[in-house]
């Protein structure tokens, strides 16, 4: 009997519940955990390493204040992932930006979806703003808008086009983002997408293709292109 060859792992970046109730959680979506085992890896959790929750809203400043223990125990955790996802959410804690900054500076393949495109941008300095629209923009996990994608990006080279249409669900957008290209906008002039050319994934964006992956094919290949990534990582 021939030996399974070992599945690439995705680490899914768990975010703090957002509700105080008293009993706090994390949790991953089931739609980001379903699309990475639908296109044949496995996904696995990225636990927070401390005990406090330190919410950062839309503040465009974090810091690095985990004590070496916890990061460590965080590090480890990337560690036994080939790639990592972060996800979207109403609010963004302080491990989230360590992480992307480490797999930044460490090449690990990275996708950062709505607050996670906003956690791959603040971690290398960058800056987010609230929208003028959100009636427009925060409004559906179903298709949307159009966005426009520059032809000599990554990303033009993942989806095959130059226009596809997404959802929206979100009120911030990338004010600045050093190290990073915008690389796709809505009609309104919003960056949707983000990338670094000089790593081998680390791309940001705006809409929820979690949602819309198991019934378009082009959307889905974020996810596909995003695995083909991190095998070539391994």
């Amino acid at each position: 009997m021939m030996k399974e060859s070992k599945k690439v792992i995705i680490g899914i970046v768990a975010k703090h519940n957002p509700k105080n109730t008293g009993c706090e959680k994390t949790y991953i979506t089931d739609a980001t955990k379903q699309a990475i085992f639908d296109n044949g890896a496995i996904a696995i959790g990225i636990l927070p390493t401390e005990s406090a929750v330190n919410y950062k809203g839309n503040n465009n400043e974090w810091k690095d204040n985990l004590t070496e223990f916890q990061k460590n125990n965080l590090i480890s955790q990337i560690k036994l992932c080939n790639g990592i996802i972060l996800q979207g959410g109403l609010e963004m804690d302080n491990y989230e930006f360590i992480v992307a900054k480490y797999c930044y500076e460490n090449n690990i393949p990275i996708l950062g979806i709505c607050a996670g495109q906003n956690a791959i941008a603040k971690a290398l300095g960058g800056t987010t703003y609230k929208i003028s629209n959100p009636e427009k923009h925060n409004v559906s996990r179903d298709y949307v808008h159009n966005i426009k994608i520059d032809k000599n990006s990554k990303f033009y080279s993942i989806i095959g086009s130059e226009k596809i249409m997404v959802n929206s669900l979100h009120t911030n957008t990338i004010d600045t983002c050093p190290y990073l290209d915008k690389v796709a906008f809505c009609e309104d002039g919003y960056a949707d997408v983000i990338e670094a050319k000089d790593k081998s994934f680390y791309i940001g964006i705006r809409f929820h293709p979690e949602d819309l992956y198991n019934k378009d094919s082009k959307v889905n290949n974020i996810f596909t292109s995003f695995i083909d990534a991190c095998i070539q990582s391994k």
